[in-house]
């Protein structure tokens, strides 16, 4: 098999693997389980959530600081840290706090395990004893919303109760033991409704498929000028020859769209099942090489411009057939680039190189494979909603926790999260964290998307008459509503083709049928070809 087509099927199988990761838009740090629709706001409980940063002074020196969230009742908490005071810290006696303490306490925060009875129980025999705080530790290690009972009445309480997840209860516990002299400061920053990170992050994504877009229709704008050569060259020999099929292009059909998505359900419950370290590691090299092959692409489609001599010369290579000068000279240093981004991929700024090789592999895999037709499209984004949803959102159901999160974190590897999405760190955030998005997000709208430009430039429509700039825009303004709504949501993780499917395919399909190209885009997929004279050229308003 010759390199290119090689290449081709590599680059679809690694993404095939990737893209079933469709992460959510974005989850954020220290993620909240509990809902608590069956326990409103009343007097006395009625905070709103927020996390708070427990920081920590070891002997005098800042520490270690921990994250957790404050509970709907007790006084709220200073968003400061310059007003924040700084308490000794102690274990509660009993360790449950549900009786009164042994001993009374001036002004210290208190370590309390729960369970055993209610929190506002634990929270009163606390500030009884004189506590000027309490920290109570989860059994798991993700945090929950401390709530009220419908029918509590003791709410009289002064003092700020935090949860803190059960590894940073068992750090705590472990420097108290040791007898250190260990003191904490509770503050809890604003999060700005909207980081400039969101911003660069939905410009990334829209650029990301305007520019595969205009790959895309450029290189079957080549193929169809030398297929209308050779058309036209046939044509008075026989009128009924058949179109000619664009090389090291894989097209999907509808039985295609509906495997996808059912192998992509069953792969993605195995990660779930199987989700460990070594998983994680095995993810990190099918995106290291998904992100070679791309950035091997796109690097040399972009320097055969300037190298055509070495991008034209070609030597055989075992194995791999005819291979360009250039891919040679290019292929070590897309290699080296995803090796170096493996080892140090835990640095602060790994997200660059992360993002490069993901955005060469999206934009490779679109120039790639094509929806023939709207029929096709329609199909593979409808089951990608469909799919979007229920492991995010029905999962939760079944599992008790959802699916598609819990894989797009890392759960269960001890590593920060998969790979397979583009990611920018949250700037004004005191929070830290990053705003994401995945794979899927991109590419599953973008293939509707590229083929509409694709149409467009066989039709010889301009941008305004066109579809690609409504499609386009309609995908922009999906994804600014997807993150609307993750700011609506407190930061729980939202599936971005809840929001982008319907707006990016609605809008392709109302425009069609209004204009009455709807029959043409549904079935044929571009526009009807004249065997005397067909010249494409892109033209603009």
């Amino acid at each position: 098999m010759e390199l290119r087509g090689l290449m081709c099927w590599a680059i679809v199988v690694s993404v095939a693997v990737l893209v079933i990761l469709n992460s959510a838009a974005s989850v954020r740090a220290s993620d909240i389980v509990h809902d608590d629709t069956s326990a409103p706001k009343k007097p006395g409980c009625e905070n709103n959530f927020v996390l708070v940063k427990v920081q920590t002074w070891v002997d005098g020196v800042e520490s270690t600081k921990f994250v957790g969230v404050g509970a709907r009742f007790g006084t709220t908490i200073v968003s400061k840290q310059k007003y924040a005071n700084i308490s000794r810290l102690t274990l509660s006696d009993p360790r449950d706090c549900c009786k009164p303490l042994k001993k009374k306490l001036t002004g210290e925060v208190i370590i309390v395990d729960r369970g055993n009875c209610k929190f506002t129980r634990k929270a009163n025999v606390a500030q009884a004893a004189g506590a000027s705080a309490v920290l109570i530790i989860n059994n798991q290690k993700e945090l929950y919303k401390m709530v009220c009972e419908p029918d509590e009445t003791d709410l009289d309480i002064h003092i700020p109760a935090v949860m803190l997840p059960q590894d940073a209860g068992s750090s705590l516990e472990k420097l108290l033991n040791e007898r250190t002299k260990v003191s904490v400061q509770l503050y809890s920053p604003h999060r700005p409704v909207v980081d400039v990170a969101e911003v660069f992050l939905w410009l990334m994504a829209v650029g990301t498929i305007v520019c595969a877009s205009y790959w895309s229709a450029w290189s079957a704008n080549e193929a169809s000028i030398e297929h209308d050569k050779l058309l036209k060259d046939a044509c008075d020999e026989d009128s009924s020859i058949k179109t000619l099929g664009v090389s090291s292009v894989v097209e999907v059909n509808t039985l295609s769209a509906v495997l996808f998505i059912i192998i992509a359900s069953c792969f993605l419950l195995i990660f779930y099942k199987l989700m460990s370290f070594w998983f994680i590691e095995i993810l990190v090299v099918l995106f290291c090489i998904g992100g070679i092959e791309g950035l091997q692409t796109c690097l040399v489609a972009f320097l055969s411009r300037w190298f055509k001599k070495f991008a034209e010369s070609f030597i055989k290579v075992p194995l791999l057939g005819a291979v360009s000068y250039l891919t040679l000279a290019v292929t070590p240093f897309c290699v080296i680039f995803a090796v170096v981004w493996a080892i140090y991929r835990d640095a602060p700024y790994a997200w660059i190189g992360q993002d490069i090789l993901g955005i060469a592999l999206i934009v490779t895999v679109l120039q790639i494979v094509h929806v023939p037709n709207l029929k096709v499209g329609a199909v593979l984004l409808c089951l990608a909603f469909l799919y979007d949803i229920f492991w995010v959102f029905v999962s939760k159901k079944l599992f008790h926790e959802s699916v598609m999160i819990v894989v797009a974190r890392g759960d269960r590897s001890g590593e920060d999260g998969i790979p397979m999405l583009l990611k920018i760190p949250r700037m004004f955030d005191q929070w830290g964290g990053y705003s994401i998005i995945g794979f899927g997000d991109i590419l599953l709208p973008g293939l509707l998307i590229t083929f509409s430009l694709r149409y467009d430039w066989l039709a010889k429509k301009s941008l305004r008459s066109g579809y690609f700039l409504w499609s386009m825009g309609a995908y922009g303004f999906g994804l600014l509503i997807t993150y609307v709504a993750l700011n609506l949501m407190d930061g729980h993780g939202q599936p971005a083709l809840l929001y982008i499917v319907p707006f990016t395919l609605g809008t392709f399909v109302v425009l069609g049928k209004k204009r009455g190209d709807l029959n043409i885009l549904w079935a044929r997929g571009e526009p009807k070809r004249c065997c005397s004279h067909f010249h494409l050229q892109p033209t603009a308003d």
